[in-house]
């Protein structure tokens, strides 16, 4: 049985608690002056890796996390570290906002070189929510995948993963090496400590370009507008059945 060498790509978003405000130029969301955090989602990944180191059920040789963007990237993958990542690799990008396809090639590259057997990410990033990059690599890979689990367990080399489904629970096993997407119900994060914050700034993280794993980031996707959402229209309240009958008639639902 071999040791799990475990990728966690992470991701800076807009904290899941902000509000997110259109630009005045309807082509993106405003990200200056917003607070950033990491993924909700790539939080259940890195609190998964560390646990599987936990559990002691498969020894986990090293926990490497992975993110691709501006400079303030570094603070999410220290904050992966202080969680229980041994190391990061921070890829710089300033300009441009990288897609699932470009990210799926950067980590098929560094699943390459660091001879990682086990991939863990969050099923989709809240900023655009495509939900992509997981099934992406797995087909450049050639690997199985689960998404969206809200189980996972791994005995020697295979690995069974539970995830919800409508009217229930499905369960998939596959061996390693694998790709899984988390899902909220996975596990609950745990906050770093300051010891551990601390610690972080101790491990090693390596700056890495697009240019070192031969991408360039061209972008395939034109966002042609982005507009909110119309404001919704307060309800309504009648007397009676007979007139929310008459009221449903008169606004043609039934």
């Amino acid at each position: 049985m071999s040791k799990l060498r475990i990728l966690v790509p992470v991701k800076r978003v807009i904290d899941y608690a902000i509000k997110p405000r259109v630009n005045k130029a309807n082509t993106a969301v405003e990200t200056i002056g917003v607070k950033h955090s990491m993924n909700p989602f790539d939080e259940l990944s890195i609190e998964e890796a560390v646990r599987l180191r936990e559990r002691k059920k498969v020894p986990v040789e090293d926990i490497l996390a992975f993110s691709a963007g501006p400079a303030k990237s570094q603070d999410i993958l220290r904050t992966a570290m202080a969680m229980g990542a041994d190391r990061g690799i921070h890829v710089v990008e300033e300009k441009a906002e990288l897609e699932p396809l470009c990210i799926a090639k950067l980590l098929q590259k560094v699943v390459e070189e660091e001879k990682s057997n086990l991939v863990i990410l969050g099923k989709q990033s809240i900023d655009d929510d495509a939900n992509q990059t997981g099934q992406m690599l797995a087909g450049l890979l050639n690997w199985p995948q689960a998404t969206q689990a809200s189980k996972v367990d791994i005995e020697g080399d295979t690995c069974t993963v539970t995830r919800e489904v409508d009217g229930g629970v499905e369960t998939l096993r596959a061996k390693l090496p694998m790709i899984i997407t988390t899902d909220l119900r996975l596990n609950e994060p745990r906050y770093a400590s300051l010891p551990n914050i601390m610690k972080a700034k101790k491990k090693p993280l390596q700056k890495k370009t697009l240019a070192d794993f031969g991408l360039d980031g061209e972008k395939r996707l034109k966002t042609v507008r982005v507009e909110e959402p119309a404001a919704r229209q307060g309800g309504g309240k009648v007397e009676s059945v007979d007139g929310m009958i008459s009221k449903l008639k008169e606004l043609g639902a039934i």
